[in-house]
């Protein structure tokens, strides 16, 4: 991640007010846990078993990466183990995904990788690191299947893994730091690029070099699956070479106010003249995509954990946000300040979407405890009656008492807000730590 030098300044503005009732309708808590051997990780994969534990598998053990292209995305700091985690017993398995196939082996330990599950089985696309068959860094052309209730099994009791992985090879999936979401059973790729060679700050023309390519697509396709043959079918892709330039960036599930499904391409970064984020955002739905040029995203820019809420009866789509990296941050006087560096903070914020499409942010007022959601994921409980379909949370199913929505765990916690031009590897480190979000509802 290539940054500037750091430019502050206070802006003369403030976000737009959002005393509005539904920023009143509930309050958002977090609440430390701590999980017995849970692995430090970050920027993974996810995939929830039918009894609600959480396997976990990709990403990396580092922090924030280094700035030296001989010391970043070292094969050492991949993860090469897939783990299961009990929230509830507070347990936690291992096992090592050495023992298969190299090209399987070699994908599912790369980071950033796109990935979503449909039933029983989780899609892992993409993804970047180290490939030894290659002898070079690079963007998988991969997606593997993944049969989550049969690997954890296997994983609990330490027999063999090897049956439940299946894999296919496709040039159109060659994409790390995108998102992937699914709608009426279409899987809509969105965003990311293609990277290969090692990262390098000063550009692709110096000391290794590197090819990077922003997809500045929505790749939509099936996936074709019946438990032992895999394919991709009706491929299509749509371009905008402004608007979805982006990576690494935050794509949540959405109810539009005329009761569509879709997904809102949120800030990301980089921009073409700047290594600084987009504000505007992107709506997706099943007929097309339409860019919100009237609404800017100042408080989150990079990939975090957070949670669509959503109330049936306001017609209100409510997004909360957790930590991660931004390019602002309100000061102790309540003014915007900017900094070009996208440093870490500790903001939680939320984004609502009225009944007439108007977007507003709001800075909730409490904070991470450190650096902390850069990377991260928010993990839904087990309690399916709490949620809309994709995972959205149901505030009108929930009772005026504090309810547990979900969990935040892993990430990168840095000790500093900005790290990136002097960071030897001690500044930051990958997390272990686990919260559990709760909800108080006021009233509907």
């Amino acid at each position: 991640m290539k940054r500037n030098i750091i430019f502050i300044f206070i802006l003369t503005f403030t976000l737009v007010s959002c005393n509005t009732k539904a920023q009143e309708q509930f309050t958002i808590q977090i609440e430390p846990f701590s999980i017995n051997n849970a692995p430090k990780i970050q920027s993974y994969s996810i995939g929830k078993t039918s009894d609600g534990k959480w396997l976990i598998l990709g990403g990396r053990i580092d922090g924030l990466h280094k700035r030296r292209p001989f010391e970043a995305f070292l094969k050492k700091e991949n993860n090469t183990s897939v783990f299961v985690i009990d929230p509830i017993a507070n347990k936690t398995w291992e096992a090592n995904l050495s023992v298969l196939p190299t090209s399987i082996f070699e994908q599912l330990q790369s980071t950033n990788q796109e990935f979503q599950q449909r039933g029983n089985t989780l899609y892992v696309i993409g993804g970047y690191g180290y490939s030894d068959a290659k002898g070079n860094h690079i963007t998988y052309p991969n997606l593997t299947a993944i049969n989550v209730d049969e690997l954890s099994n296997a994983i609990i009791e330490a027999s063999n893994i090897s049956k439940y992985f299946r894999q296919i090879t496709d040039s159109n999936l060659a994409v790390t730091g995108g998102q992937l979401g699914l709608l009426n059973d279409t899987f809509y790729l969105c965003g990311g690029q293609y990277f290969e060679g090692r990262y390098n700050p000063m550009g692709p023309n110096h000391g290794p070099g590197f090819t990077q390519e922003y997809t500045n697509e929505i790749r939509k396709f099936k996936i074709n699956d019946d438990g032992i043959n895999l394919s991709i079918t009706n491929y299509s892709a749509e371009k905008d070479l402004q608007n979805l330039h982006r990576r690494d960036y935050n794509m949540v599930p959405q109810i539009f106010p005329d009761a569509t499904y879709g997904f809102t391409m949120f800030s990301g970064v980089f921009q073409y003249n700047a290594d600084i984020p987009w504000l505007n955002s992107v709506d997706i739905t099943e007929s097309s995509f339409k860019v919100n040029n009237e609404f800017n995203q100042y408080l989150s820019q990079y990939h975090s954990a957070k949670v669509p809420i959503y109330n049936t009866q306001t017609n209100e789509m409510i997004t909360v946000f957790f930590g991660g990296l931004s390019q602002y941050q309100f000061n102790e006087d309540g003014k915007l300040v900017r900094d070009n560096d996208v440093p870490f903070v500790k903001t939680i914020s939320m984004v609502i979407r009225h009944k007439d499409g108007a977007m507003v942010e709001k800075d909730l007022g409490i904070k991470m405890p450190a650096f902390l959601g850069s990377g991260a994921e928010f993990i839904s409980t087990s309690n399916k009656a709490i949620y809309l379909k994709n995972e959205i949370v149901n505030f009108n199913s929930l009772k005026q008492e504090r309810t547990l929505i979900g969990y935040i765990y892993g990430g990168i916690e840095s000790t500093e807000e900005n790290i990136f031009f002097r960071n030897n590897g001690t500044q930051s480190s990958a997390s272990n730590l686990a919260f559990k979000v709760y909800i108080t509802k006021k009233y509907n």
